[in-house]
């Protein structure tokens, strides 16, 4: 099915822009969403609805650190804010807060720090917040493309599956990281690689629970603090790279 484009103009610093495309190939309607840690804010809406097989462009700058992701199953009319999704909801409701919008886990993240040592594109696709929606980051220059493009849903392990839409299927798998934290014990974790394990000798994958069933479907995505040597992508920043973010690839 043919795509429907939407296009930011406008620049958003005085900064050399580079191109971001978001494109919800999911079969169903979602609601990305945007965050900036640092660089130029977007022109770019904080969060929007994105209707099946429709694309938005739209320009960031040269130095941005950001992340995109996807919500689930939202309604904004009422109790807007974190709540107003299944999963992946943020402070501001349709429009993520900018200082304290980053979301809500589980949700699959699209990370970049463009330009980040002067020379390099980092980005990544991480699962250490959980799992919500298939990904993949894509570029025009022939670089790396991280991805997890499995449904990691239907098969989660018991501990972490959830949470469930209103037909009882489970729209998100959490990351043991997640339920350490809903439980309390996020500073001093083996799957956090907090406290006493908090370098990469003392967190090694083998000691993050269910790390397998995370690595085994999405080799090229983020199942912990230290997967960098598998998961974190560079591109040279000179190529100035369009990357697009796809949902469902």
């Amino acid at each position: 099915m043919k795509s429907s484009i939407t296009v930011s103009l406008a620049l958003v610093s005085t900064v050399t822009a580079r191109t971001l495309t978001v494109y919800n190939a999911c079969p169903f309607t979602m609601w990305p969403a945007i965050f900036t840690s640092a660089g130029g804010i977007p022109a770019q809406a904080t969060g929007w609805e994105a209707g099946a097989y429709t694309a938005v462009t739209f320009e960031v700058s040269s130095d941005w650190n950001g992340r995109v992701w996807g919500r689930r199953d939202c309604d904004f009319s009422t109790n807007p804010g974190p709540n107003s999704c299944l999963d992946g909801g943020c402070n501001g409701g349709l429009l993520c807060d900018p200082t304290t919008g980053t979301g809500v886990p589980p949700a699959t993240l699209a990370e970049f720090n463009l330009d980040g040592d002067g020379t390099s594109d980092f980005y990544d696709v991480s699962l250490v917040d959980g799992y919500n929606l298939p990904m993949e980051i894509t570029n025009n220059v022939g670089c790396g493309v991280p991805s997890c493009p499995v449904d990691l849903g239907p098969d989660c392990p018991a501990l972490l599956i959830g949470p469930f839409d209103s037909t009882g299927f489970p729209v998100g798998c959490k990351s043991a990281c997640l339920v350490d934290a809903l439980n309390g014990d996020a500073g001093n974790s083996p799957n956090c690689c907090s406290g006493q394990y908090d370098t990469p000798a003392t967190c090694p994958s083998s000691g993050v629970t269910d790390y397998s069933y995370f690595k085994g479907n999405c080799p090229n995505a983020y199942a912990y603090a230290y997967d960098d040597n598998t998961s974190l992508f560079t591109c040279t920043a000179a190529l100035n790279a369009v990357y697009t973010i796809t949902f469902c690839p």
